[in-house]
């Protein structure tokens, strides 16, 4: 009796342990198809080669690696030259500063302090575009020098002599007798550049030889009116690559080492901003300053502002305001400058200018590239707002004589 008691006990027991052991395996089975967020995932080895290709942008790409900046300088680097210049000032003498009783008064020392003639030392870059030893640069670079001094990557010297200078364009170019195998930079074509395209400065920055920084192409077309050279008459690339005093005049390349502008400009006011003046307007001058030595430039005589219906409504509403706007799009004449085309021709202060050769007009900077881009003597037919009338005037263009 007490042994079926034990016995069944034992068979109560055998289930009990086959029920729980069956709910484990039940549960483990569970676990692995249906992972709780606790427990990894299973692993699945994928090869992921192809989509780290996808992924990785071309910026990326190019910045891991650096043979193509080492490339396009080695490309060209040769050809980059340092123009140092020498410019003697000489002093007008006060006949104040002669005066006997003023030399007695104030001692002979005190004139002496003050020597009659300065020397000014410049520093700026140049690149090779002939083998012969033709070198490009600005016009600020070697304006006015007495000497002009050339010095070529491999430490040799040659005197420079300008050739040719146009202050409009901020365009020289310098010959120097090296012999007819001179390294030549290659000039590629600012026509095709884009926004976002690699920039890479070369030059002697703050006398800093054969120094390279690297940026981006950050706007094109930017007019010498919007950069604050009034002066000039140009459409700059923009670019964040750091140009600095002494790297005017070199180049600027793409990311296949060709050039596509001249270093011109900086904007002490803002941070990290570089101009530079396309390749292709620069070959058409140099081919011009090698021939004649200088570049005429046909031009009206009007200091004139682009003008808006909402500008001319500001001034229209300000009762201190000397004179009524008509409230259109157009290029309002501020000046007319005496004896000049356009004061010839009749045209006044107040003036809106409309239309040159029956196309429109709506900005300052493109009346002036119409202007440019016409011929010396050329008859151009502008339309004018004249208060509550248009009158229709016939300017002939005149070289410019000062860019000043």
């Amino acid at each position: 009796m007490r042994f079926s008691k034990i016995s069944r006990s034992l068979r109560q027991l055998s289930t009990h342990v086959l029920a729980i052991a069956l709910g484990v395996v039940l549960a483990v089975s569970t676990l692995q198809v249906l992972p709780s967020q606790a427990e990894p995932a299973p692993t699945i080895t994928v090869d992921t080669s192809n989509l780290i290709a996808q992924r990785q942008s071309p910026a990326s790409a190019a910045i891991g690696s650096s043979s193509f900046v080492t490339a396009a300088v080695n490309r060209v680097g040769s050809a980059v030259v340092r123009i140092d210049t020498e410019r003697t000032i000489t002093r007008r003498v006060d006949p104040f500063m002669e005066d006997p009783f003023f030399r007695r008064f104030f001692g002979d020392g005190f004139s002496q302090q003050m020597p009659p003639s300065e020397q000014l030392r410049g520093l700026g870059s140049g690149f090779i575009i002939d083998k012969s030893g033709l070198v490009m640069t600005n016009a600020h670079v070697v304006d006015k020098a007495d000497k002009v001094t050339v010095r070529l990557k491999d430490g040799r010297t040659f005197e420079g002599k300008v050739q040719g200078i146009d202050e409009v364009t901020d365009l020289a170019v310098v010959k120097i007798n090296a012999g007819n195998d001179l390294p030549v930079a290659p000039l590629g074509s600012s026509t095709n550049v884009q926004v976002g395209d690699w920039a890479i400065a070369v030059g002697n920055p703050l006398g800093f030889d054969n120094t390279v920084t690297l940026g981006i192409v950050s706007t094109l077309k930017r007019s010498s009116a919007q950069v604050g050279i009034s002066d000039k008459r140009l459409d700059f690339i923009q670019t964040d690559a750091a140009i600095n005093p002494g790297n005017s005049g070199g180049p600027l390349l793409n990311g296949q080492g060709e050039v596509i502008g001249i270093n011109t400009a900086i904007r002490p006011d803002a941070m990290g901003i570089g101009f530079a003046i396309p390749i292709d307007k620069a070959k058409a001058i140099a081919a011009q300053l090698q021939r004649d030595g200088k570049v005429a430039h046909p031009y009206l005589g009007v200091q004139m502002l682009t003008l808006t219906p909402d500008l001319a409504k500001q001034n229209n509403t300000d009762p201190n305001s000397p004179i009524q706007i008509p409230e259109i799009n157009g290029v309002f004449v501020m000046r007319v400058v005496p004896n000049s085309p356009a004061a010839s021709a009749g045209i006044r202060r107040g003036d809106v200018i409309l239309q040159i050769d029956g196309k429109a007009i709506t900005s300052a900077e493109q009346l002036q590239n119409v202007v440019e881009d016409s011929r010396l003597g050329q008859v151009l037919q502008v339309k004018v707002q004249r208060g509550n009338k248009t009158e229709q005037l016939s300017v002939r263009t005149a070289e410019l004589q000062n860019a000043s």
